[in-house]
């Protein structure tokens, strides 16, 4: 548990907020069986149907809750005209991956079969998300569509394609091998990772090769292929090097940023990475431009 609390620390960090900027219209709607499969829906004021950001919470993939949504993307979308979804999913302890990834898809598949009762337009679905809740966004968005049209369940038959992602603190990878190359071995070891993948106790991640393809398949960037959607992430701290004493603190280094960029880039996706140096004290320019970024990339 020491090792996964500098995790849960910034994750926790990363999502407070003072009160609550807006209740939700719809509370607790069930999209699934597990109880954690509940979202809650805020919605634009308009006549026709509005575009949708989906808020996935972080907490290291073992806390966390969709009240934690941010003022910054509710305020902001709710005043231009876009509605927010903010969602639960099974945490790893209660089922590891890719359950939290499975689950939130599915929350986009509930969300875009019931587009006409909730006012929203299906063309036009976001998600985003700090630490955990930004490595599912993006999961979502780089993966291939997920519905199913011969299924029996009506939600599977929906779409999981995303317009844009915009997420904090995000891990592209969370495979150990990548982390521990990219950032440090120490990293790689992180417990919020060997919960994920159901790593037996004792085991060292980098040699459980029983679970490397759950590190691949778990991972946004393995699903990264031309024509996928456009990404904006923030890094809440400045691209340098990391002091030995807060190593741990490197799951959420800016470089998982700029690794994801150097492939999207390539593919001439847009990715735009900032970092804290960017936005010190400017949090309004910083709102303005996620709300920017969003209605860029739902026409």
């Amino acid at each position: 548990m020491k090792a996964l609390f500098p995790l849960l620390l910034l994750a926790a960090c990363l999502q407070a907020q003072p009160a609550p900027y807006a209740k939700p219209d719809l509370a607790n709607v069930s999209y699934g069986p597990h109880e954690r499969n509940v979202l809650d829906l805020y919605k634009a004021k308009s006549d026709k149907p509005t575009p949708l950001v989906i808020h996935i919470h972080g907490g290291g993939f073992t806390q966390g809750d969709k009240g934690t949504v941010g003022r910054m993307i509710l305020e902001g979308c709710l005043k231009n005209g876009i509605s927010v979804a903010s969602i639960n999913y099974r945490y790893s302890t209660q089922a590891p991956s890719p359950a939290p990834f499975t689950d939130s898809a599915r929350a986009v598949q509930f969300l875009r079969l019931h587009a006409a009762e909730y006012n929203l337009d299906p063309k036009k679905f976001s998600a985003t998300g700090g630490s955990a809740g930004a490595g599912i966004s993006m999961w979502i968005g780089f993966h291939d569509d997920m519905a199913d049209p011969s299924s029996g369940d009506p939600v599977l038959r929906q779409s999981t394609r995303l317009s844009s992602m915009y997420v904090t603190a995000a891990q592209s990878t969370y495979d150990p091998r990548i982390i521990a190359t990219m950032i440090d071995p120490t990293t790689a070891q992180h417990n919020a990772l060997r919960v994920l993948f159901d790593v037996k106790p004792g085991v060292d991640v980098l040699q459980a090769k029983d679970r490397f393809r759950a590190y691949e398949e778990g991972s946004a960037v393995t699903y990264l292929s031309a024509g996928d959607p456009p990404v904006f992430m923030f890094y809440p701290q400045v691209n340098t090097p990391l002091p030995p004493e807060t190593t741990n603190i490197g799951i959420h280094h800016p470089k998982f940023g700029y690794f994801l960029k150097e492939r999207m880039d390539k593919l001439g996706i847009e990715c735009t990475v900032k970092t804290k140096e960017d936005y010190d004290g400017r949090q309004q320019q910083q709102q303005q431009d996620i709300v920017t970024f969003f209605k860029k990339h739902f026409k």
